[in-house]
């Protein structure tokens, strides 16, 4: 986003440590709070005065008369937007500990978000928000039909997103009742492997309007039944997998910062988290507003659609599978944010999933 006025070296530079100053302490910031953190050094009655001129540009306000200057929305943003570069340090950090605590070859899907949740939290002090793979087309990778009593048998499937559905099926009731319940297991894998060749990578839509008269004669009483139970995981599937999404950080980012001290701040957003996720779902999995230099959304208070979150600011990016994108990671916290840990942590947790789903 472009700046809504012209900031010279010298206005940029107080601006950013006004923002940086307000960042660490919490509290309003005066001219000779600053005199220390400008190099080369400035007198405080020049910062006074390029304070003012930051206020009446929108970028600062004064909470109470008395008091110094704290950032406004736009000033953050024309922070973020111009004067943050994202920590290399912090970015490493992250690389580490999720190298460390993850291995893509021995967890699923789930539990590397989950964990990766979990450390991004840990972190950044912040809650974190990691969406299940969001795929337009959801294809199966494996299929599993397990006997669980007689009459009825389990069928486990794993899809594309290595995320795994099951749905019981139950058998019509047959004369052979005992024969069926000795011979079940041995058929059930013959057909699991017979489905698997024919049905693996094709989509569940797809799957579900095949002609299941090809299964041949030995399966026919299966047909309709697999067929009912793929449509309805089908349906399932879809809505689940939009709306999944691991958050962790509630407590320790209500503990850690001011902002969210008092019941009546704190309500509408622990609210949201609990039963709005559809909401934040499709919210950082849209890339509108994407700095396309760094690949990621941040939208700070004002700029955030959901009301409980206008005194917040989101951070969010996706990960990716191949060339498309796969799923979405969110960081939620006060505006008065750390922006250049929070910036560095959200994209190196990015681009972790992604070489992990690779």
């Amino acid at each position: 986003m472009t700046a809504p006025v012209s900031l010279n070296i010298r206005q940029q530079s107080i601006l950013g440590a006004t923002v940086r100053h307000y960042i660490a302490t919490a509290r309003p910031v005066g001219s000779e709070a600053l005199v220390e953190d400008l190099r080369p050094r400035v007198s405080p009655a020049t910062i006074r005065n390029v304070m003012g001129f930051l206020e009446k540009s929108g970028l600062l306000f004064q909470p109470h008369t008395s008091a110094g200057r704290v950032p406004s929305d736009t000033g953050y943003r024309v922070y973020v937007d111009h004067l943050v570069k994202p920590s290399e340090e912090r970015a490493r950090q992250m690389d580490t500990m999720l190298s460390q605590k993850l291995d893509p070859e021995g967890y699923s899907l789930e539990a590397i978000l989950r964990g990766a949740t979990q450390i991004l939290a840990t972190l950044s002090g912040y809650i974190a928000l990691v969406t299940m793979p969001q795929t337009m087309v959801v294809s199966l990778r494996h299929l599993q039909l397990v006997p669980v009593d007689v009459g009825r048998l389990m069928m486990v499937v794993v899809l594309d997103s290595y995320a795994t559905q099951s749905i019981l099926v139950d058998l019509p009731v047959s004369e052979d009742a005992d024969i069926n319940e000795q011979l079940m297991e041995q058929e059930l894998q013959i057909l699991s492997n017979f489905l698997n060749h024919h049905l693996r990578g094709r989509s569940l839509t797809e799957i579900t309007n095949l002609d299941w008269s090809d299964l041949g004669r030995q399966f026919d009483r299966y047909a309709d039944l697999l067929r009912k139970a793929l449509t309805d995981l089908n349906h399932r599937t879809r809505d689940s997998l939009t709306s999944q999404m691991f958050v962790t950080g509630v407590a320790e980012v209500l503990r850690r910062h001011p902002e969210f001290g008092e019941v009546e701040q704190v309500q509408p957003i622990v609210h949201l988290l609990e039963a709005g996720q559809d909401q934040l779902c499709a919210l950082i999995f849209d890339g509108e507003g994407l700095n396309r230099d760094r690949r990621i959304t941040i939208r700070i208070g004002a700029e955030n659609p959901l009301e409980p979150m206008k005194s917040c600011t989101l951070i969010s990016t996706l990960y990716h599978c191949g060339e498309g994108s796969a799923g979405s990671i969110g960081m939620l916290g006060p505006t008065r944010m750390v922006y250049e840990d929070a910036i560095a942590l959200v994209e190196a947790t990015a681009g972790y999933l992604t070489d992990a789903l690779s």
